[in-house]
């Protein structure tokens, strides 16, 4: 059986931290995926058979401490921006879509017409709900800052609760 190299590895850990429980995973290139919270192992491994189907899955954890340090930073009110690399696997549209949700401001939301109208695809609203959806990496794209444009709470990877308390500790 011939070796995998580094470049076809996904390093995954859990993180936990107080009541959050999220597994996290990046390749050599950077962050690629944050889950959701309390979700099972199997969500990251779902992922990664569809988006990286030819990687293997490996836990180490001295990979993923810079990136757990400034996701507990987040989460503990230390940090507002995240500044390690990503290594972000979608279309061009989902690309298109994440690349405008990292530039909306701490504590700050936004609807999904107003995202549409930011990638000049006015028509897209439903694309840009799906895409945001899509979103590998929880938090560190703040896909938590969209919201209806009535201002309701909809929907959410990791669910409405933790969308809530996403938002809660951006207050």
């Amino acid at each position: 059986m011939l070796e995998k190299n580094n470049e076809s590895i996904v390093y995954w850990m859990l993180l936990n931290n107080g009541t959050w429980t999220i597994y996290i995973a990046a390749t050599t290139e950077g962050l690629c995926y944050v889950g959701s919270q309390n979700a099972p192992f199997e969500e990251l491994a779902a992922w990664v058979n569809k988006r990286l189907p030819t990687y293997v899955l490996s836990e180490d954890g001295h990979v993923l401490n810079p990136y757990a340090v400034e996701l507990i930073d987040y989460l503990e009110g230390r940090r507002k921006e995240f500044t390690l690399p990503m290594d972000l696997h979608g279309t061009t549209f989902q690309q298109s879509v994440w690349k405008v949700l990292r530039d909306i401001p701490y504590g700050q939301t936004v609807s999904y017409t107003d995202i549409a109208e930011r990638i000049q695809k006015t028509n897209a609203v439903r694309a840009v709900g799906t895409a945001i959806g899509a979103n590998p990496v929880l938090i560190t794209i703040p896909c938590h800052r969209v919201i209806a444009k009535s201002g309701k709470l909809t929907g959410y990877r990791g669910g409405l609760e933790m969308k809530e308390q996403l938002l809660g500790l951006e207050k």
